[in-house]
């Protein structure tokens, strides 16, 4: 397989004390190929430093660049494409962004499909907003949106109305940023039940998966997110601890239990190495592959970087054994 691994910053660790020199450095002796930055990290690193984001930006590259890692993303761009704020208020931060990407050379700037319930509902304005934010990253060096559909996004929640969004929008620099996690828990788990899953689950998941690889043009895809979830024990319900009210139970999901992908014994038990196998096997997928997790022991310190950095390496493996590649474990 040909596929280089990343891993993003938040995955490496969540605890504030753990600046992002520190996680680049745990993923590059872990042996990770690429990094996705989450702006948030790079804002908490400017500022631990005494300096304006542009200088952080530029920092970190050098240190990526000694350590032989590449930038493959700033993520994540969210609630953009007909939020409710004026949309010339919304192009100026995109600017900001895409310069701080370049200033990276990460090739994908990461938007997350918008979850908002105040947002535009027409699919004119939705088009029209994401053309525009493509064009302002068209210029050499172009950066290019990864646009990722959530589980629990507003207008796109599913693989087949992010495909069509990208081909409505219509850019060379517009494509897929596919996540498994929102792939198992759109159309396969569900955390409010008492089995884990919905119903005709895996039938639902083995005509989803067929579709993408009938219809999907693999170089759409631009890059492959690696994550699993936990089952929910109690299931989910408004009174679960972790419940907000008016927030969709995915992303509650998503926040608290997404550990690294066949991670088993934290209670991973999404069919993550089925979706990936669809994805990167059978479609010819040989760009990106990274890993997205959001695993709440991460939040106290007590996980080093570089424990999380090796989960990350060995979970890849596992996830290269099920899908039965055992060329390069």
């Amino acid at each position: 397989m040909a596929n280089k691994l990343a891993i993003s910053s938040i995955s490496i660790s969540q605890y504030p004390g753990h600046l992002l020199d520190e996680k680049i450095r745990a993923a590059a002796q872990g042996g990770f190929a690429g990094i996705e930055i989450v702006y948030n990290d790079l804002e908490t690193y400017g500022k631990a430093q005494n300096i304006p984001i542009h200088t952080a930006a530029q920092q970190i590259l050098n240190l990526c660049q000694s350590l032989n890692v590449q930038v493959l993303s700033l993520a994540p761009f969210e609630n953009y494409e007909g939020a409710s704020t004026p949309l010339d208020q919304r192009l100026a931060i995109a600017k900001h962004w895409i310069e701080i990407a370049r200033l990276l050379k990460a090739p994908y700037l990461q938007v997350p499909s918008i979850f908002t319930h105040d947002c535009s509902r027409d699919e004119k304005v939705i088009i029209s907003d994401l053309q525009r934010l493509a064009e302002l990253g068209a210029p050499a060096p172009t950066v290019s949106i990864a646009y990722e559909a959530l589980s629990w996004g507003t207008n796109c929640s599913t693989w087949e109305s992010a495909l069509d969004l990208v081909n409505r929008v219509n850019r060379p620099n517009f494509g897929l940023c596919m996540d498994t996690f929102h792939e198992g828990t759109r159309v396969w788990g569900d955390n409010a039940s008492a089995s884990g899953k919905q119903m005709d689950a895996d039938a639902r998941l083995r005509d989803s998966l067929a579709r993408f690889v009938r219809d999907c043009p693999v170089e759409k895809i631009f890059y492959v997110q690696l994550s699993d979830a936990e089952r929910f024990d109690p299931p989910y319900s408004v009174t679960h601890p972790w419940a907000i009210p008016g927030e969709a139970k995915e992303f509650t999901w998503s926040k608290h239990a997404r550990p690294f992908p066949l991670e088993r014994e934290l209670g991973g038990y999404l069919p993550v190495a089925q979706i990936a196998r669809a994805w990167i096997v059978e479609m010819g997928f040989t760009g990106w592959v990274s890993m997205e997790v959001f695993d709440r022991a991460m939040r106290d310190g007590i996980v080093s970087p570089e424990v999380a950095a090796r989960r990350g390496v060995e979970s890849w493996r596992k996830v290269k054994s099920e899908m039965g590649d055992r060329s390069r474990l």
